[in-house]
Order: C-alpha cells, then structure tokens, then sequence
C-alpha cells in the first residue's frame, strides 16, 4: 500500500514537469519572483491580471521547476529557485504581464523579480526590472507614429507658413492701396 501511495505521488510529480516543460517550451518570456509576503487573494487578482495581459502565474515547488528548465536544456539556476517562487509565464506580448507584475509590487512591496529568460537567454533581475520598465507595445506604437509623422507635419507647416506670408503681404499691400 505505501509503494502505491509514493508510486502515486511520483507519477503525479512526473505530469507536473511534463506540464511545466511544455508551458516553458510555449512561452516568449519566463521570470521568476518571491511572491512572500502576498495574501491569497492578492495572488489570485495578480494571476487573474496575468492572465488578462497574455501570461499566467502559476505556482509550484522549485524542484519540479528546476527539473522543467532541465528539460528544455535552459541554464541550470537551481541554486537561484529558493524560497517562494512564482513563474510568470509570458505567451503573447512579452512585456505587458512584467508590467503588471512591476505594477504590483509597486503597491503591495512584492512580488519581486528573481530572475528570468526572455526567449531561451537568462536575464537577471536587474534587466528583468529594466524589460518591465519599457513602455507597452500601443505606447511605441505611438511613438513611431509620432516620429514618422513629424517630419511631414513639420514640412506642410513651412509650407503653409509661407503661404501665410504670401497672403498677409497681398493684405499689406491692399491696405496700403497699391
């Protein structure tokens, strides 16, 4: 009976890194942070928020962890997953759930950022830190638009300046009758 049990227990353990591996395999970015500190409820708004960004929050023993990041032949950072950790997996845009991450340790004083990998290459927290701080992606969007268009906005306002020039001369010269 107790074979069965730890049996039971290893296979389940077994399907947990299956699943981690392949939410690792799908993922654009993967960071790391110690949630410690947070309420249950806290944790389940910044998952629900997460999620409504293109990522997911999930939660679960470092070892498991480890052995994914293993599977994938990422870096070994096993020596880095202590302690409570949260993976913020990051599927569609690959900034805006760090954003709110960011967002919500600057409200509530955690999670923090551990580590992470943006594609298949480690960052650490520091450039973690620096990739939430990039503005969102209808932000550069913006920005783009704005910097294509001001050259062209800025022409047709010559040209118009000299038109405007053109028209209040004429009205100078009606005025003064010539």
């Amino acid at each position: 009976m107790k074979n069965q049990k730890t049996l039971s227990a290893r296979q389940i353990k077994e399907e947990t890194v299956k699943t981690l591996a392949g939410k690792i395999k799908k993922a654009k970015t993967l960071v790391f942070a110690d949630y410690h500190g947070l309420t249950a409820l806290q944790i389940s708004d910044l998952r629900r928020k997460i999620k409504a960004a293109g990522g997911e929050l999930v939660v679960t023993k470092n070892t498991l962890m480890a052995r994914a990041l293993e599977s994938n032949q990422l870096p070994d950072t096993s020596n880095q997953l202590t302690g409570p950790t949260a993976s913020i997996f990051v599927y569609e845009d690959e900034i805006a759930p760090l954003k709110v991450t960011a967002d919500s340790a600057k409200t509530l004083g955690s999670p923090k950022f551990k580590f992470g990998f943006f594609g298949r290459d480690f960052i650490d927290m520091t450039s973690v830190e620096l990739l939430a701080k990039i503005p969102s992606r209808p932000e550069l969007n913006a920005q783009v638009v704005g910097t294509l268009s001001s050259p062209i906005y800025n022409f047709v306002y010559v040209l118009w300046a000299n038109i405007r020039n053109l028209v209040s001369v004429f009205d100078q010269l009606s005025k003064k009758g010539v």
